[in-house]
């Protein structure tokens, strides 16, 4: 009589400690069990709990299960068996996921409809009427602001340097200027952190490497995307920070064989109004145009890349491209033999204008780039 009344008190005394202990365990998980609780339990369950068994908490809770207590000895073998899956997932190393925010990966997915909401700015197309002052490669023209002398021939040459491998990454695709921005429409306005600029990426040049990004690797070709704002919140001296920048991902990936450096025009006349600049057959895509530099050793080479990219892009968009500009400049070209500036439309032009030119050169490039592949 007197132990079936001590077991009453124990069981008593077991429900509340129940409320107690789990409640304590949820506001300090892993502390360590109650001892005094832990005795009364082991007494009133005898071999029910093992010294290594599961916490406290879970004993207390199985104790005040009557259906559960019938069957204890397959709860005791199924409680054991977790516990042991449980340390062994501890102790298993955990394996590094990759970034694929920066690696884009092979997408399959149609590419999202645009709107192209009006920004409200005045259009024009640049176009030449007069090849006078310009060399012509196949149809291409190079406006030539440097002191080098161009070869047309050597320049429409279908042999480059860089080529495509089948080691991954293969194009890095950075922004020197990564905050210049476009004239966003109404109500879809940005912060901004000067005239045309933003450190929101969804809204400068970094959404355009996005785009580029996404087509390219639509095409099984790897890209990286570097979305380092090299131009924020310090202007001067970007282009220092960049080489920095690229220099570091050539040394971790040598598979590197192709440098897009995504930039934007700036059009604005003496009253400095901007103004977008469009394509005459697609009035929803803003013209592009490439800037290369000629001072290190390699601007051939580069040239002659981007000559054939624009000879690509015209085949289906005669006035897309402007003429090429080179200048007596390097802008961090001389790292890679294909190595090319784009700049995608203007700061006058919206957003989704730019996003559909980053598509057509990104096909362009992608075209010139798979003939390179051996």
């Amino acid at each position: 009589m007197l132990k079936q009344w001590l077991r009453r008190t124990a069981a008593l005394l077991l429900s509340a400690v129940t409320l107690i202990t789990v409640a304590a365990a949820a506001e300090q998980k892993g502390a360590s069990d109650s001892s005094a609780a832990k005795w009364l339990l082991q007494w009133a369950l005898g071999d029910w709990l093992p010294s290594d068994g599961p916490s406290l908490p879970v004993w207390l809770a199985l104790y005040q299960s009557p259906a559960l207590l019938t069957a204890r000895p397959q709860v005791l073998s199924y409680l054991t068996e977790q516990q042991a899956e449980t340390q062994e997932a501890k102790a298993t190393p955990e394996i590094p996921v990759t970034d694929t925010s920066v690696v884009s990966p092979i997408l399959q997915t149609p590419r999202a409809a645009l709107t192209f909401p009006d920004n409200g700015v005045p259009s024009q197309t640049v176009k030449i009427t007069n090849p006078a002052g310009y060399t012509s490669v196949r149809g291409v023209y190079i406006k030539n602001a440097s002191n080098k002398t161009l070869d047309s021939a050597a320049l429409a040459s279908e042999s480059f340097a860089a080529k495509l491998t089948d080691t991954a990454p293969q194009v890095l695709i950075l922004h020197t200027h990564g905050s210049e921005a476009y004239t966003m429409p109404k109500g879809q306005e940005y912060v901004s952190t000067g005239t045309c600029r933003t450190s929101d990426t969804t809204c400068n040049v970094v959404r355009v490497g996005d785009e580029i990004a996404s087509v390219l690797s639509a095409y099984g070709i790897s890209v990286l995307h570097d979305r380092t704002l090299y131009d924020d919140p310090l202007y001067e001296g970007a282009y220092s920070r960049s080489l920095e920048g690229i220099e570091t991902y050539l040394e971790k990936y040598p598979s590197i064989s192709f440098i897009l450096d995504i930039h934007r025009d700036a059009v604005e006349d003496a009253q400095h109004r901007q103004y977008k600049l469009i394509s005459q057959e697609d009035p929803n895509a803003a013209q592009i145009s490439f800037v290369m530099g000629s001072n290190h050793d390699g601007w051939q080479e580069n040239l002659k890349l981007a000559a054939a990219v624009a000879e690509a892009i015209k085949t289906d968009y005669p006035t897309v491209m402007r003429p090429i500009t080179l200048r007596n400049s390097n802008y961090n070209q001389h790292k890679s033999p294909g190595s090319m500036l784009v700049e995608v439309g203007a700061a006058g032009n919206s957003l989704e204008e730019a996003l559909n030119s980053a598509r057509i050169f990104a096909d362009g490039f992608a075209k010139v780039l798979l003939a390179t592949k051996s």
